[in-house]
């Protein structure tokens, strides 16, 4: 992964962190995006915990230039910033950030957030989600999918089907882990309590017709 931050304690203090962890790799840091934007393509990370604030290049502005990149080459991407704005937040989750968390969150809460971005998934803080659930709210009905990862959005629709995570694992090839991982992720990006309620959103939404979610 790799660290984006244009303060040296906050980078350095991540990195620390980060490199005791079982499993995680820091293959770099660097203080702007400019500099994010030069060695992503040759360092190739999974992962990139980004700041949201920094001089020239913030994190909006690296996030609409991944976007830009080929898929293949495009990391996961982690927001960690001091500002929690609801416009901001929005705008971030809709250019692809998978997490968002203040710089105030437990290291281990970030710990899991790299971990569930390296399969895809979110990690959001209750505060933060509120703050998505009410802007959703507020906006078109139709919106909310715009929040979830392509990824997601197959999951939802598995789950409009009415399929077990068991089932899922084996319809989409990927782990029952991270799948559990991808449910929580929707359930937090949407405010939902719990998976009937997101496999009614989804049939809502028209992810699969009406008659194969009762087939399954």
């Amino acid at each position: 992964m790799l660290i984006v931050d244009d303060h040296e304690v906050v980078r350095h203090g991540l990195r620390f962190v980060l490199d005791q962890e079982d499993g995680v790799e820091v293959v770099g840091d660097c203080a702007s995006g400019e500099r994010a934007l030069a060695v992503i393509p040759v360092l190739r990370p999974d992962v990139v915990l980004l700041d949201m604030v920094m001089p020239g290049l913030d994190g909006l502005a690296v996030l609409r230039r991944l976007n830009d990149a080929p898929e293949a080459g495009r990391p996961a991407v982690i927001v960690l910033t001091s500002f929690l704005d609801d416009d901001r937040v929005v705008r971030a989750v809709r250019l692809g950030a998978l997490s968002y968390l203040p710089k105030t969150t437990a290291v281990d809460r970030v710990v899991e957030a790299v971990r569930a971005a390296a399969v895809g998934g979110s990690v959001l803080e209750p505060g933060v989600a509120a703050l998505l659930v009410e802007r959703v709210r507020r906006g078109d009905p139709r919106r909310p999918l715009d929040l979830l990862t392509p990824r997601e959005r197959e999951v939802l629709a598995e789950l409009a089907r009415g399929r077990s995570n068991s089932e899922i694992s084996r319809a989409l090839r990927m782990g029952r882990e991270t799948v559990k991982t991808h449910v929580s992720s929707i359930l937090a990006k949407l405010g939902l309590s719990d998976r009937t309620q997101a496999a009614i959103f989804g049939l809502q939404q028209g992810l699969v017709p009406l008659d194969e979610a009762l087939d399954g």
